[in-house]
């Protein structure tokens, strides 16, 4: 039997199946020309772009169709969430071979079921003929007027907190590549995870700056340093880990630069840490006090080993050079 292919409309249509098609600001929805948005009074739009690529944030081997969905608006989502943004649109572009035409429905499903979840809609998109799969999607979200949350407002003696653990996402792409297994949860964090949208609404009310975790903590805490002006110094031993992680990885490093965590960093002014925490326990919301911005440029890892690198660069692979210097403490 010869394998139809699907119009471009008619790709559109199966695409668009799972998701909602009518919404709050969407004065005009997928089908025409562009996409009419209406925001909310007084709010400011968060807009951030992210893709994922075949070979590059995700192979077939390991994803699913719906995973691969899922990942690519939610790696868009931990963006709004370290904003401290609430979600409303977005627009996704899918680029892709004849061949991969079949596995688009699953993926929109997959992709469906988080925006759902996010209280997200699909305004638009649109479709082309690539090489590759690839998905790209332009996510907006609202944050009242002058709130949003930065990464160049850290200030020296904030106290730096971080959400769930970390390291779990890059111990599973390091045991598959030497053939093993990762369980269900190390596996389920690096194929779906989970955007920390609460936490990013509650901390709007407390943090100073964030930055949500995806190239790596050392690297992504860099990002702020440099923003801010300030240095960061982190207890290696206070970064928090999962029990599988635990029993599982030979060292802290894939904590420490593995990357692809999406968990947030929020930088709290000293007389709202105690006020931010108890909300949290209040909220059922983990976070972690694992260390403070200074005056001294650099960022100082105590209780950790020299490390190899700092994280990942999407053109340079690993960065080959940490920033600053780890030291054990005196005493």
């Amino acid at each position: 039997m010869r394998f139809a292919m699907p119009t471009e409309f008619e790709l559109i249509d199966r695409f668009l199946k799972p998701f909602a098609r009518k919404g709050a600001g969407v004065v005009i929805g997928p089908g025409d020309d562009c996409a009419v948005l209406r925001p909310s009074p007084g709010a400011d739009l968060c807009v951030t772009t992210d893709a994922v690529v075949e070979g590059v944030h995700f192979t077939s081997a390991f994803f699913s169709d719906a995973d691969i969905g899922h990942k690519a608006l939610a790696v868009n989502l931990s963006d709004l969430a370290a904003m401290g943004a609430r979600p409303r649109w977005f627009v996704c572009s899918v680029a892709c071979p004849p061949e991969a035409l079949a596995r688009l429905p699953a993926i929109a499903r997959g992709m469906a079921r988080l925006a759902a979840k996010s209280a997200i809609m699909l305004a638009g998109g649109n479709f082309a003929r690539a090489d590759a799969l690839s998905l790209h999607i332009t996510a907006f979200g609202e944050v009242a007027r002058g709130e949003a949350l930065t990464r160049s407002r850290a200030r020296p003696k904030d106290r730096i907190y971080v959400t769930g653990t970390f390291g779990d996402a890059a111990l599973g792409l390091a045991l598959r590549s030497i053939g093993r297994k990762p369980g269900a949860a190390v596996a389920a964090r690096q194929l779906r995870p989970e955007p920390r949208l609460k936490m990013g609404l509650l901390a709007r009310g407390f943090a100073r700056a964030a930055i949500d975790v995806s190239d790596g903590l050392v690297q992504d805490l860099g990002h702020v340093a440099e923003a801010s002006g300030v240095g960061i110094r982190i207890d290696a031993q206070k970064v928090p880990t999962s029990r599988t992680f635990g029993d599982l990885a030979a060292n802290r490093d894939l904590a420490l630069t593995g990357g692809e965590d999406y968990e947030l960093v929020l930088f709290v002014p000293p007389a709202r840490a105690v006020a931010f925490e108890r909300a949290c326990k209040q909220a059922r919301e983990q976070v972690t006090l694992i260390g403070e911005a200074t005056k001294k440029p650099g960022i100082e890892l105590l209780n950790a080993p020299q490390l190899a690198h700092t994280g990942f660069d999407h053109f340079g692979g690993p960065a080959s050079r940490p920033r600053g210097r780890a030291r054990r403490p005196k005493g």
